[in-house]
């Protein structure tokens, strides 16, 4: 099975709430994600986390801590993610997403979540 190597951004703001992004496209339009994206050849998740967020959502962010690694089974790839914890340095505009906004950890579950990232809400709402 091919392996797909991906990063994702938790977004965290000032009072602990997380960034959750409604998919705009394909398969799980209308589900929520940590947004981020696949790693270019030679680029370290840091770097891809900078530029997938330039794209996704026209801002700039600050990497800051490794929280977690998550890998899912699809039907026809394995996903290997990199989650780092982030914040936001310019407002995000929405440029691929439905929908964008921050959530109390609290209420994480009561999204739609791609599969993959139902580990990183759960996660997240066992920290801190």
């Amino acid at each position: 099975m091919k392996t797909v190597r991906v990063c994702a951004a938790i977004l965290e703001n000032d009072n602990g709430e997380i960034w959750c992004a409604q998919r705009g496209y394909g398969e799980f339009r209308g589900l929520y994600e940590f947004p981020g994206g696949k790693l270019e050849p030679g680029e370290s998740p840091r770097q891809a986390l900078l530029r997938e967020i330039r794209e996704e959502l026209d801002c700039e962010i600050q990497v800051e801590d490794f929280f977690m690694k998550a890998e899912y089974d699809y039907p026809s790839f394995h996903l290997d993610m990199d989650c780092y914890l982030c914040r936001f340095v310019t407002s995000p505009h929405l440029l691929e997403h439905l929908d964008g906004r921050f959530v109390p950890k609290s209420r994480l579950m009561d999204l739609p979540w791609i599969p993959a990232d139902v580990q990183i809400a759960k996660r997240l709402l066992e920290t801190r």
